[in-house]
């Protein structure tokens, strides 16, 4: 009976040990790691080439994280669900492409902003019905990605607009090269990229609005904030914020 009490102490002191282990070792691991989200189908901000992650947002967020003394998880999700799954935690940073609007203030905090961009009108080359934004109002079909501004914003601001909401990026943008809508409203950066390598499609040189993109992380998160901002300032000082936006976006004149 003696030796059953102890066997039954040393079991619960091991699993004690296990669970106490288990527990742990996530923490230690976060504390080195950034889990970002990112939905990749953005160019030039952020995409898939060759199987690999690229563009401005994902070197921008290696770039600082490598500032910081840590490393990059990344997480591939929609973009209607990054502001949801930054929420519940599944990652510690939403990057993006994101502007840093109001509403979404009220449910994160951003970072210092990091890019100007503001929404663009893409429409075919051989369509001259649309020369202006405002020839939208005459019951244009517009292709607009769900979950971003362009769909409340067409909505508040070009009623006589007929919105076609789709959930990728691509597939927007494929309805316009097909002719399947009139146009495409998007962030400027991506539709220069789009139009540049598409001759069938040209960018309205009036835009919709300027924005400012920021990166996205949870309410009480200030400690990363902080850590985030200061990372950014150290990349705009040592030439490496200079660098990415040559690279992605050509020289300032």
């Amino acid at each position: 009976m003696m030796k059953m009490s102890q066997l039954l102490r040393t079991c619960t002191a091991v699993f004690a040990l296990i669970t106490a282990t288990v527990a742990i070792t996530p923490a230690a691991h976060a504390a080195d790691v950034i889990r970002v989200g990112t939905d990749a189908t953005f160019p030039p901000m952020e995409f898939v080439k060759d199987g690999k992650r690229t563009g401005f947002d994902i070197e921008l967020i290696e770039a600082l994280a490598k500032t910081m003394g840590k490393k990059v998880q990344w997480v591939d999700i929609d973009f209607k669900g990054l502001i949801p799954g930054l929420i519940s935690n599944r990652f510690d940073i939403a990057a993006s492409a994101i502007y840093m609007t109001d509403e979404r203030r009220k449910v994160v905090n951003f970072s210092d902003p990091y890019y100007r961009g503001g929404l663009a009108v893409l429409v075919r080359r051989d369509d001259n019905s649309i020369k202006l934004p405002a020839d939208l109002n005459n019951g244009k079909k517009v292709s607009v990605q769900v979950g971003t501004k362009s769909v409340s914003f067409l909505k508040e601001s070009y009623p006589g607009a007929e919105r076609v909401e789709v959930e990728k990026n691509q597939a927007m943008f494929d309805l316009l090269a097909t002719g399947r809508v009139n146009a495409a409203v998007t962030g400027r950066p991506a539709a220069v990229e789009y139009a540049r390598t598409q001759p069938l499609v040209r960018v309205l040189d009036k835009g919709l609005t300027t924005e400012l993109y920021g990166y996205a992380m949870r309410k009480g998160d200030t400690e990363l904030a902080e850590q985030l901002n200061r990372a950014l300032a150290t990349l705009r000082v040592n030439g490496t914020y200079t660098a990415l936006t040559d690279k992605w976006f050509g020289k300032s004149e």
